[in-house]
């Protein structure tokens, strides 16, 4: 397996960027927390209308849904910090070539080459 050595001046910027991210999302799925309807625990005792009702639902649907997407991005970094210490990022994870630095800068998280990412949605 190919092992990439980029230069630090490169890859310091992308693991601050991943950290501040990281951060920022698990501000955000604890956020979400508090935003659950179903974290009021007097919700239980409350004998609310069927409308109420069905908002709590939504409103939690949604918030579960949300944070899904956030525990996903906060895997995708994580694996990334991972890669970068590996000494594996930039490499694509389907045929092992080099991801095109300019894909990496658009999103520093992916993790296949465009030809393969193209080939899996078909």
């Amino acid at each position: 397996m190919m092992k990439i050595k980029f230069p630090l001046k490169v890859l310091l910027p992308v693991k601050k960027h991943l950290k501040a991210e990281e951060k920022k999302l698990k501000k955000r799925k604890k956020a979400l927390e508090l935003e659950d309807p179903f974290a009021d625990e007097d919700r239980v005792n409350d004998n609310a209308a069927i409308d109420t009702d069905a908002a709590e639902e939504v409103g939690h649907d949604r918030v579960t849904a949300l944070k899904h997407e956030v525990d996903k991005a906060l895997i995708r970094i994580r694996k990334t910090l991972t890669k970068i210490r590996l000494g594996k990022y930039g490499l694509c994870e389907s045929c092992q070539q080099l991801i095109d630095t300019d894909r990496l800068a658009i999103d520093p998280t992916v993790s296949e080459c465009i030809k393969c990412a193209k080939n899996k949605t078909k």
